[in-house]
Order: structure tokens, then sequence, then C-alpha cells
């Protein structure tokens, strides 16, 4: 028995991915996909593939040459596209005499083909297709007597007599199907098999039951193959069960990241799965960076979730579970002041834990945006991004960059001239922190680079959604001072200086990534901490002992001004 791999298509549905990667190459936790399928053949007894291909058609020749595959496996290349009828008989001179199997190359099954090639034998028809019960793809019509009489989405005469299957894309055939397949130009198997059924033959419907079986040619199936498979591989890391018995699924949202969040739990405990979406590219992603970092700090004993395991070309990164207790709705529902300073103690010592020990060790080549806090990124993604994001975009504002320009590269020198260097988080938010039988732990460590140390701190005592004290903020500032000259050389004047100019920029880029996610995401809860943290940025730009910045400070009074009378309109409505 000699099989047919069908691997010419576009893969259109899982575009951009597959512009630079065949679909067939696709990795399922780090195995491509036209592997797994050969492998099933080869368990299945078979003796020569054959692999049709057009599109990237040298990748996947290349893939085989660098397999050792106890049988012959070849490539046969279409100049233009055949279809799956017009494939078999481009390959009817190496399939042979005898009975062949055809199996599409964008599924994850464990159908026993050999079951399939029995059954095949055991009757006299010449083509065996195996069906199942999948509603999204119902369109075969089977008989009681398990024959195919019809392939379409509306029911044929006599539909109620008849059940409605879906085809898995693994057929068995005779040879005799080569005589309905025109010698050249694109043709349909369905085709084929309709006009076979017109002439009266009959095709045999095998049913398959108790299998697994996943098309993955759109993200969200590709998503569903590669969590099928990782799910089981990580409950087993984390908890030490080689079958975790049922795993159930439930999403959650995260702020504002394109991410999606689950909490996944099974008898034996909970885990965290993000989803970072496809990765295709060999640069760098932001799943590469999450695991990599992630796991970099656990080492440095930073505390960050314990990452289990990761698939890095689906994007599924398997952590942890920390609850769902932020630092934010902890302090919120916190009456006790003292206990609130210790939780910013607790923040800050891990905080600098990681700038300082975070540092030692590790690599830029982790980083997928830059791999430092520098000039360029205070000027675009921050300054910038407030300029454009939220005074021109989000309050339509006629402002323009190029006014203030000048001042906004002033203060970008400024704020690294003064920076006191380690590993910085970039977005220690009091949302990004979770507290855990008492404890903080760090998540969406990712964008973790080289940078000033004060600007994680700003993140923290001047962030929006939790609105600090001047006074607490001073006494909290005084005690990250006090920790850090104890770890490395420290001028506490100068720390202190480039903390303001942090706060800053920190709160620019606040609030353009405000703006942007309520207008152009569409994520309305972040507008309602924009206020404050517009009052602070103006608070900020009037601190004593640094450079005023008369355009920039203007800017925001109009920005205000704006504000208050967008609410002015709400209120009236």
């Amino acid at each position: 028995m000699k099989a047919l791999i069908l691997a010419a298509g576009y893969g259109t549905r899982l575009l951009p991915h597959t512009r630079h990667l065949p679909k067939p190459l696709f990795p399922i936790d780090g195995r491509p996909l036209l592997d797994r399928t050969i492998a099933q053949l080869l368990a299945a007894g078979v003796s020569g593939i054959v692999i049709n291909v057009h599109h990237l058609h040298s990748q996947i020749a290349g893939f085989i040459r660098s397999r050792r595959y106890p049988i012959d496996v070849i490539t046969r290349y279409e100049e233009t596209i055949l279809g799956t009828g017009g494939a078999i008989k481009n390959v009817a001179d190496f399939l042979g005499d005898e009975p062949f199997v055809v199996i599409n190359s964008d599924i994850v099954t464990d159908i026993d083909i050999s079951a399939v090639r029995a059954f095949h034998d055991s009757h006299p028809h010449p083509a065996t297709l195996v069906i199942q019960h999948y509603p999204q793809f119902n369109n075969v019509w089977v008989d009681g007597d398990g024959h195919i009489t019809a392939f379409s989405e509306k029911p044929p005469p006599n539909a109620q007599n008849l059940l409605r299957r879906a085809f898995t894309g693994i057929q068995v055939l005779d040879p005799v199907v080569l005589d309905f397949i025109p010698e050249k130009g694109f043709v349909s198997s369905i085709d084929v098999f309709r006009d076979m059924i017109g002439s009266g033959l009959r095709l045999a419907a095998y049913q398959a039951s108790n299998h697994y079986w996943r098309d993955i040619g759109t993200p969200e199936s590709f998503f569903e193959a590669a969590y099928d498979k990782t799910a089981p591989a990580a409950f087993e890391k984390a908890f030490g069960l080689r079958n975790p018995g049922r795993i159930d699924r439930t999403a959650f949202s995260g702020d504002g990241s394109d991410r999606r969040w689950f909490r996944i739990h099974s008898a034996a405990g909970s885990l965290i799965l993000a989803d970072h979406g496809i990765h295709s590219s060999p640069q760098t992603g932001e799943a590469d960076a999450f695991v990599h970092i992630g796991r970099h700090l656990r080492e440095k004993q930073v505390p960050v979730p314990q990452i289990y395991y990761s698939d890095r070309f689906s994007g599924l990164v398997y952590l942890e579970d920390l609850g769902d207790a932020h630092l934010q709705s902890e302090i919120i529902r916190e009456s006790d002041e003292k206990r609130i300073i210790e939780l910013y103690e607790q923040t800050i010592e891990a905080l600098l834990t990681m700038a300082i020990d975070g540092a030692d060790g590790f690599d830029p080549e982790w980083t997928y945006q830059t791999p430092a806090y520098d000039r360029p990124l205070i000027m675009e993604r921050e300054c910038r991004y407030f300029v454009d994001a939220f005074l021109k975009n989000y309050l339509n504002l006629p402002v323009a960059w190029e006014a203030l320009q000048d001042e906004c590269a002033a203060l970008a020198d400024l704020t690294l001239d003064h920076a006191t260097l380690g590993l910085m988080h970039r977005d220690l938010q009091s949302r990004n922190i979770m507290v855990k039988a008492g404890r903080v732990f760090f998540i969406d460590f990712q964008g973790a680079r080289s940078g000033p140390i004060q600007y994680d701190l700003a993140s923290l005592l001047t962030d929006p959604y939790v609105r600090l004290s001047l006074e607490m903020e001073d006494k909290l500032v005084d005690f990250c001072v006090r920790k850090l000259a104890l770890m490395i050389p420290l001028d506490p004047d100068r720390f202190i200086k480039g903390y303001r100019y942090c706060s800053l920029t920190r709160i620019m880029q606040s609030l353009g990534a405000f703006g942007f996610l309520t207008k152009a995401k569409h994520k309305p809860f972040f507008a309602e901490f924009i206020p404050a943290a517009l009052n602070n940025l103006d608070l900020r730009l009037h601190q004593p002992g640094i450079q005023t910045f008369p355009l920039l400070t203007a800017a925001v009074k109009t920005a205000l001004m704006a504000f208050d009378k967008i609410d002015q309109y709400k209120d009236e409505q």
C-alpha cells in the first residue's frame, strides 16, 4: 500500500504565516505536522509515500531530504495546482496497481489507517472515505447500508433516510478511480466521486469513532490542535501526572494586551495559559521574550510565576496560577496604612532584586522590542505616543509633534543622564503585580530590558490605578534609595532627580496607551483612569529641582481644559 499526502495548497486562511512557511510544516509541540502524518502512515505499514507540492515546495522537499525515513518518501511538484483529484492523477505512476491511501496534510488525527485499509479490503467498492460526525463540516450524505450518496450542504432527495457526516480527509482508493480523472487540469476529488456515483459505482463510508481529529486550516483550529497536544504535557510538568484526566478551560480578559488568557484546571490543580498567537518568524517574538526572561528572573529569585511549558510556534505558554488579586485590588480594599506600606516595600525590594540581580546574566537577545531603554524609545514610544495617541487622536487637539519635539528630546536626554541603570520591567504598575498569600509577584515581564531603575519605581508609585498620596510616595522613594544604597554605590540626589524625569516619561506613556486602548482598541475600561494620569502629569511638570518644559506644560493645560469640556458634555447628555 502506497500513500499520497495532499500538500500543495496556499494555506490562505492562515495568512500571513503561510507566506514564508507552508502549512504542512507548521509544528505542533515542536514537531512538523507533515512529520506526524508520515509517522502515522509508517505505522499503518505503507511502502511508499508521495507528497504533491506547489506553494513553497522547496521547503517541503528540503524537509523530506533532511529526514531519514525507512521507506521512499518523495515530492511531486505541480507547476499549477491540480486540485485534490488532479493531484491523484499526477502521481498515478508512483501509486501503482494496488489500493492506495490519500490523506490531507492539514489534519491532526489518531484514526487507525491500517483499520481503514482492512475495511476497504472487506468490501468490493472502489473507494472508502473515512467520515465522522463533525457538524462544522457535515456535508456527506450516507445511506443505511453505509454507502455515500451525495456531497452537498443542502439535503438531497430522501434525506430523511440518510445520515449527514463530515469527510475527514482520509481515503483508500482503488486504481479504477483514476479512470474518472481527466488527464490534465484542475480536478476536485469530490467531483470525481460524484461522477463515480452517477455511473452506478458505490463509495463506502468508514465511520470513525472514539478518535481524535482536528483540522488546522485556520488560526483558531490550529490553536485548538496545539492546545490539545500541549495542555496534558503542561499538567504533567506542573503536577507530575502523566494523565491529568479532564482538563477544563475558562477564558478571562487581560488588560491592554492582545494576548488571550485562560485558566485551565483539572483534578490535579490549575494553570494559566497565555496564548500569544502563532509566531512563524525566526526573529524573537513576544512569547520567546516571555519565556526566556521569565525563566531567567525565576532563577534570579525574582518573584515571578513559574513557567511550566511552552510551545514557541503556537505561542502557548503555561504558567503558575497566582489567583486573581492584583496589588491594585489589595490596596483599594486595605484600610490599614501600615499594611499598604508593607506591600509597597515588599514590591520595591523585589523591584531592586530584578534591577540588580536580574541584570546579571541577562541576554539582550531575549528582548523582542528593544534591548535597552534609550533615546529613540523615549522619543517615539513615550513622548510621541502621548502626542499622537492621546492629545491628537483621543482629545482631537491640533497639536503638532514638531512643536514639542525639542522639549521631548531634552526630557529624554535628562532622563538618561540621571539614570541608575539596571534591568527594568517597563510596565511595573499595580495591575501587573499579583498578590498571593501575602506575597507579591510580577507578571507581564516580557518587555524587560536594560534601563533606569527609577522608571520602574515611577511606574509603581505614580500609577493612576492606585492614587498614592505625595507623602506616602516620598516615604517609599526614600525607602528605595536606602535599600538600593546597600546594594550599589548611589548618589541619592541624582537618583531622585532621575526618578522625577522618569515620572514624566512614564505618565506620558500611560496616557498614550490609555488613549490608544480606549479609542482604537475599544476598551473603555482605561478611560476612567485618564483624569488621574493627566492631573498627575500636570503636577509632575511643576516638581521642584527639575528643568521646566513650558510648551509641554501648556499642551497639558490645554488637554486638561479639553478633558473638562468632554466631561461637561457627558454630564449634559
